[in-house]
Order: structure tokens, then C-alpha cells, then sequence
């Protein structure tokens, strides 16, 4: 290592006085004027993974929905997973260390981490449409160049498609092509064999009208729609020519506020969808006759991807072990249509898309999705070699064209990470093949009302829970009184959970009715204010 060459680049990169950050889910956010001294330790970090590793690493530069004037860093591993748990801590430890101690604890995560000084390492770098993008991923190269590592930039994507390279290149081509005429190309053909298939192939076109966030979902889709069946035609609002990203629009706008995005003119029951910035979730919605806007989210996402890839599973007549993993979020009539009428297993884990990963890993087929739309179906290797198998050799047509059906899900699924491109065509295939409409999808179950709500607390880790986060454990008396609250309404739960990211603690209660959802959610935030050391005024109704 170039001691002098560390710091001479240090310098050029410096970090602002008494800044603290911390890697978590989504890896750094911050305001972009921040992220400079970040963004190049974030380029050493690399280079050691990929020593570490002995294989080609990503560095995604994106704060996916967080407003414009953020940017953040995200770090992929070799097989397009997000960075080992225990490399958060150094990618901490690196991003937080004053300019004199970076040689020293960069000797320190070469020591702990066993890194081969003198294999080569390789990172591939991407970035979203930010206007502080293209600057802080130049501060990613110098990080990566000081340390004698080699890069390819791969320029504006979408932080799938970056997963989606890293996959393809450490598993020499094949997961795909580590190419974006690749990833378009592997994904189109299995979407266009799968359409054939329906039942109205040929007859009409299928009309999709997406909003893109103002983000890099519109520049890629884009590039993509010449590779799409002339059956599909896509109407991309909010492309990022005029308004700002993720500006009252975008998968976490129409979430969060139950309703449509600005920019995007709908009509009665056309299938309408959401990306968000960095094309990682989707949402799909519609308006009824009446005009009533009606969100499908994520557990409904799940719900008809688990209801297709079940029946298609008992006609290959294989005994695949299926489950559907979700969290504390997720809708409870989702979980009793999943369990009840599909007779599916169903998981519940801590909030965050690794824990929801980590745990689908478990099952040969594992469809994940958090509520937000963020979500993707895993398929062991196993599973994947018996379905290619059957799909070539079995003898009984039935079976075969249901293999055969699978295996092209297998294609068109990115099973890195949720991939909101990869979500779309999925969903759009199935409900051309069961000639499902939107509004039919919608009332497969109907969810019970809920109500979000945050409080304001001095230090949010007070709390403490158990149970997939379902329970708290700490402070003594909170669960007790939340368990009394709930006595009191109809088909109630509520949970409450401290945020990862500030000093709040998030509060979800669902009931029979919204005003009984709206009535637990505020009792439940009294509780936390009282017992949990709330903040400012007591939280009004």
C-alpha cells in the first residue's frame, strides 16, 4: 500500500469536522455535500472486499428515495447479495476515521478480514440520475485506483441492474451477460415466451402506464422497450425531464399517502405502477369506476406471484418446498389469505430487505416482499436444475409446458435483489396469463385498514423488541398496555419498533375499521410518549 499516495488522495477528499455515519440497510445516506470523503473511502473498502473475496465487487451511488439533494453509497457482494454484516462495521469504522488513522485502520481490516494484499481486485461502479451522481462516483474511483484496483463503470443504472452485473461476472456468465443489452436481452426473451403463452396473445395490446419517479427507472426503460413483444406497450410518466426525483411522485410517495402520483393522468381501472428512484420497488394501483384509488402493494405483489408459482408447482407435480417471507408490515389479511385459503407457510422476520432475503434462502422457492414493493422470488439451485431438467426432458406435455413456464419465471425474475423493472414484467406475464384485470388482482382479499404513525423520542434505543419485532421488550410496561389497547378493537394488532435511522419509534396498528386503526394507532403513540421518553407535545389525534 502507497502510504503517501493514501494520503495525498485523503486530502483531496476531506472529511467535515464532527460528521458521524453509520452503514445500514440502505448503506450511507446524506445530504450529497457530505458524501465526498465517503464516497472515496467507500472506493478503498472496495478494493479490500474484493482482495478479501478473491472476486469482482459493486459500488451503487444512490439514495433511491430520499429526496434529490441526498446521495448515499451502497456496497454489492460477489453474488449480487448486499455487503457482508460483518463489513458494515468497517465500512463505519473507515467512513468515520479522522484523515491520520485511515492507514492504521485500513492495516486493521486487512489483519481481521485476512486480505490478500497482492490479489488483484476489481469493482464495478453505478449510479442514479442525481446531480451530485457523476462527481461522488469519481471520488469512488479515486478510492479504488489509490489502493492499485481496477474498475469498470458502468455510468447511469438501475441498482438492480449493478446487483445483476456483479452476479453475472463472479458466476463467469452464468447468471447472464454482465452487460445491459445482456440484462435486457435475458429478460425480454423469457417475458416474451412467457405472453405467447396467454390466452389473447396477438389480439389486443396490453397498456401499462408507469411513473418512473423522475429517476434512472425512465432512462432504462426506455432503452429497453425495443427489445419488448409488440402485445406490450408501456406509457413512461415523471421521465425526469422537468420535475425533481422522487418529487411528489415515486413507489414511496403513493405508499405512504395512498395516493396517485402528480403528473400522471389516470382513467377508470387502467393498470397504473410506481418505481422509486433507483428502480428497486414497485407499487401498482388503479381508480374504479367511481373514481376511487385503490394501492396494490407489495403483500398483494406477493399474494399473486405465490398463487401463480404455486399452481404451476403442483402441475410439474414436484415437492418443492414453497413460503412466502414477510414482515411485521405486511397487511394481516395477506397473511391469513396466504396461510388459510393458499395453505402456504408463512414467515415473518425483522424489517429490512436482508432479513427477508437471508430467510427466503431457506425454502427451494422463497417469494419475498416487504410491503413497500420491494421484493423479489428466490429458487434454490436444486429447485432451478430440476425445473430446467423437466422443462427439457420430461414426457407428459402438461407437466413439460409447466416447467417450461417456470423456468422462463426463473429468466425473468432477478433473484439479486428486488428489481422493479423484473417485478413489472413478472406481474404483467401473469396476469396476462390468467387473463386476470387489475381490479380482479385487487379483491383476491381486501386489506384491513391501518394507520402509520412516528413519535418523537430523546434516544429511540429504549426500546427493545423480540419477535421478528413484534413485541417490545423494553420499556417494562409498554407491551402491556399496547397487549390491553388491542383488547379493544376487532381483528386489531399493533407493534411499535424504533427506526434504524433517527430518533423515533414507528408505530403500525391495523382493525376492523380505519377510525379503529386510526383510535389504536394514536393510544398505542400516548404509550410510547409516556413510557418511552417521548419528545415536544403529547401526539394529538
Amino acid at each position: 500500500m502507497d502510504s503517501e499516495a493514501l494520503k495525498k488522495y485523503s486530502a483531496l477528499h476531506p472529511k467535515p469536522a464532527g460528521l458521524t455515519l453509520q452503514y445500514g440497510t440502505a448503506g450511507f445516506r446524506a445530504r450529497a455535500e457530505q458524501l465526498d470523503h465517503v464516497m472515496f473511502r467507500m472506493g478503498l473498502l472496495a478494493v479490500l472486499r474484493s482482495k478479501a473475496v478473491a472476486a469482482t465487487i459493486g459500488i451503487m451511488v444512490t439514495a433511491s428515495h430520499n429526496p434529490e439533494e441526498d446521495n448515499g453509497v451502497k456496497l454489492v457482494d460477489p453474488l449480487g447479495e448486499m455487503l457482508h454484516p460483518s463489513w458494515e462495521e468497517y465500512a463505519t469504522q473507515l467512513a468515520n476515521a479522522e484523515e491520520q488513522e485511515l492507514q492504521k485502520i485500513i492495516t486493521e481490516i486487512c489483519q481481521k478480514a485476512a486480505v490478500n494484499q497482492h490479489k488483484d481486485a476489481l469493482v464495478f461502479i453505478g449510479r442514479d440520475t442525481r446531480p451530485s451522481s457523476e462527481k461522488l462516483s469519481q471520488s469512488v474511483i479515486d478510492g479504488i485506483s489509490v489502493l492499485g484496483g481496477q474498475y469498470h463503470d458502468y455510468g447511469l443504472v438501475t441498482t438492480p441492474q449493478l446487483h445483476y452485473m456483479v452476479c453475472c461476472q463472479n458466476t463467469q456468465g452464468q447468471y447472464g451477460k454482465a452487460t445491459l443489452e445482456g440484462y435486457y436481452e435475458k429478460l425480454s426473451q423469457a417475458f416474451t415466451e412467457l405472453i405467447k403463452q396467454s390466452p389473447s396473445s396477438g389480439e389486443s395490446q396490453r397498456h401499462l402506464k408507469i411513473d418512473c419517479a423522475n429517476g434512472i427507472g425512465a432512462l432504462k426503460l426506455s432503452e429497453m422497450e425495443p427489445y419488448f413483444p409488440k402485445e406490450v406497450k408501456i406509457h413512461l410518466y415523471n421521465d425526469g425531464t422537468k420535475e425533481k426525483l422522487n418529487h411528489l411522485c415515486g413507489a414511496d410517495f403513493v405508499k405512504v399517502h395512498q395516493k396517485p402520483p402528480g403528473g400522471l393522468d389516470m382513467k377508470p381501472n387502467e393498470r397504473c405502477c410506481s418505481f422509486d428512484g433507483d428502480a428497486d420497488r414497485i407499487v401498482y394501483y388503479y381508480k374504479d369506476a367511481t373514481g376511487h384509488f385503490h394501492l396494490i402493494d407489495g403483500d398483494k405483489i406477493a399474494t399473486l406471484i405465490s398463487i401463480f408459482l404455486k399452481e404451476l408447482l403442483a402441475k410439474v407435480g414436484q415437492t418443492l418446498r414453497m413460503a412466502v417471507v414477510q414482515t411485521a408490515y405486511a397487511n394481516g389479511s395477506s397473511t391469513r389469505y396466504l396461510e388459510e385459503t393458499l395453505k402456504v407457510p408463512v414467515h415473518c422476520v425483522k424489517t429490512g430487505v436482508k432479513h427477508l432475503h437471508h430467510k427466503a434462502q431457506e425454502f427451494d422457492v422463497g417469494v419475498y416482499f416487504e410491503a413497500n414493493g420491494h421484493g423479489t422470488v428466490l429458487f434454490s439451485k436444486a429447485a432451478e436444475n430440476k425445473i430446467r431438467q423437466l422443462a427439457k426432458e420430461e414426457k407428459d406435455d402438461e407437466k413439460r409446458k409447466a416447467a417450461k413456464v417456470l423456468e422462463n419465471m426463473i429468466d425473468l425474475i432477478n433473484q439479486t435483489v428486488g428489481d422493479a423493472v423484473s417485478d413489472m414484467l413478472v406481474i404483467e406475464a401473469i396476469l396476462a396469463l390468467k387473463g386476470l384485470t387489475v381490479e380482479q388482482w385487487d379483491v383476491i382479499y381486501t386489506d384491513l385498514p391501518n394507520r402509520l404513525l412516528k413519535v418523537q423520542v430523546a434516544d429511540r434505543r429504549v426500546i427493545d423488541t423480540t419477535d421478528a419485532e413484534r413485541r417490545a421488550v423494553t420499556p417494562s410496561g409498554l407491551q402491556e398496555k399496547i397487549d390491553a389497547l388491542i383488547k379493544k378493537y376487532k381483528l386489531s394488532r399493533a407493534f411499535v419498533r424504533p427506526s434504524g435511522t433517527e430518533d423515533v419509534v414507528r408505530i403500525y396498528a391495523e382493525a376492523d375499521t380505519q377510525e379503529n386503526a386510526d383510535a389504536l394507532a394514536h393510544e398505542v403513540s400516548l404509550a410510547v410518549y409516556h413510557l418511552a421518553g417521548g419528545k415536544g407535545a403529547p401526539p394529538q389525534p
